[in-house]
């Protein structure tokens, strides 16, 4: 669920090994730029293209092109929700109430399905432990009444395309069709051929906090990046070779004096010049692919 506007930064494609003022390198067939009207540090950009030179053509990244691992939503959202701005907040702080049964039938395995013709059988997770990820909260205020479950199929995207995967389908009082939450944990992510950044400020990496979306026609990703308290937002730069588009997250405008410690999350949108298809999306500080859960 989106709390925020996403900032929507436009790539300038690097048609030249050397970019006019910048004084960037790039290798052939990469293309780079940044957002937010900063540039990020030189380390951040020579941290990104070391980065992609780990993974592209490394047996993390086949293994990664084998396994579930999806980039969209875990959850979709009744027709035409939200009622009203009480339902909006009883799901963004996961305040649900089940008045019904749930299945209690252990679960079998199910098959996530890929377009492609390829599938994987994955064991299947029961409508409780499911529910049990939507309702974190029980308190007085607005909620959400689950009256009960089934199982059904969503689409979602995933590291290998679009897939139709396993769900539980849960009846919401007041709706007409159900949230879907999806049935099935993602594959474990392969071993990275590269470790965290280190010794970098934040205004010059950071990591992400996790992948929101990509969009239907892969030519943008959302993602939540995170800042302070005093600076003026993060900005998230790209790297795009053949094999993987790398993000780099850092903190624009910092401030001296004091600040809190609280740390923001805000969603930033980029553009890509092609789409994601089967490249690896990469978090330049950790070095490992961007997850989308939390």
């Amino acid at each position: 669920m989106r709390t925020k506007t996403p900032r929507t930064v436009d790539l300038l494609v690097v048609l030249a090994l050397f970019v006019t003022g910048a004084g960037a390198v790039v290798g052939c067939g990469e293309e780079e730029a940044s957002s937010g009207g900063t540039d990020p540090a030189p380390q951040s950009r020579a941290r990104a293209r070391q980065v992609a030179d780990a993974w592209d053509g490394s047996e993390a990244a086949q293994m990664w092109r084998t396994r579930y691992l999806p980039t969209g939503e875990s959850v979709q959202l009744p027709e035409n929700a939200f009622r009203n701005e009480a339902d909006k907040r009883a799901y963004e702080t996961k305040n649900f109430v089940l008045r019904g049964e749930l299945p209690t039938t252990p679960p079998k395995d199910g098959q996530v399905k890929w377009k492609s013709g390829d599938s994987l059988t994955l064991p299947l997770m029961g409508a409780r432990k499911a529910y049990e990820t939507l309702a974190r909260d029980g308190n007085d205020g607005p909620h959400l009444t689950v009256t009960g479950a089934k199982q059904g199929t969503m689409n979602v995207a995933t590291s290998r395309g679009p897939a139709t995967v396993p769900a539980w389908l849960f009846t919401l009082e007041g709706y007409d069709t159900p949230l879907k939450r999806i049935a099935v944990s993602p594959s474990k992510l392969p071993k990275s051929p590269i470790g965290p950044a280190e010794d970098m400020s934040t205004a010059e990496l950071a990591p992400l906090a996790r992948l929101v979306e990509v969009a239907a026609d892969g030519r943008s990703v959302t993602v939540v990046a995170t800042h302070g308290s005093c600076d003026d937002g993060p900005a998230v730069a790209v790297l795009e070779t053949v094999g993987s588009v790398v993000l780099s997250a850092y903190v624009v405008g910092t401030k001296d004096g004091a600040c809190t410690s609280e740390l923001r999350g805000e969603e930033v949108t980029v553009k890509l010049v092609r789409p994601v298809g089967d490249r690896i999306l990469l978090d330049a500080f950790t070095g490992r692919p961007v997850s989308s859960e939390q």
